[in-house]
Formats: C-alpha cells, structure tokens, sequence
C-alpha cells in the first residue's frame, strides 16, 4: 500500500476510510427516512410564540456618590489609553 508507512498508519487509514464510509451510508438512510415521513404538526411554527408588546423597557440604578467617583476615575484611565 504505503511503502513508507507503518503497519499502524496503514491500518489506521484504513479504519478511518471504513468508518466514513459507514458514516455516510448511515447518513444518507437516515436522510432518505426523513424525507419519506409525512410532516407531522408537532413541530412549533413561529405563530406560536408570543408577540412582544413593544420595545423593552429601560432599567437604571442610582449610583452613590463613591460609585460615582470610581466610575469617573475608570472613565479617566480608559481615556488615556491604560486598562
């Protein structure tokens, strides 16, 4: 096969070709399935989910003077260019 490999990378070529070729036989059966069933209405639609009643709203928290301050600060820092 191989005439500079392995007993080992020759086998495992060879295993990693048999599985793909399982894996894409088992694939398209699966497909093949899945196209022959009828569609089914269990499946949600987008009709069915609830319909927001405008744009969420704003939230704020009132900050203390020292959370202020530290913020400012952080502000400062960033500005000159240092994390």
């Amino acid at each position: 096969m191989f005439q500079g490999a392995s007993i080992v990378q020759q086998t495992g070529v060879v295993v990693l070709a048999a599985l793909t070729a399982i894996w894409a036989v088992t694939f398209l059966h699966v497909q093949r399935r899945r196209a022959a069933e009828p569609a089914t209405g269990n499946s949600p639609s987008l009709g069915s989910l609830p319909v927001q009643s405008g744009p969420p709203r704003a939230e704020s928290v009132e900050l203390t003077p020292d959370e202020r301050a530290a913020f400012a600060g952080l502000i400062r820092q960033f500005g000159r260019g240092r994390p």
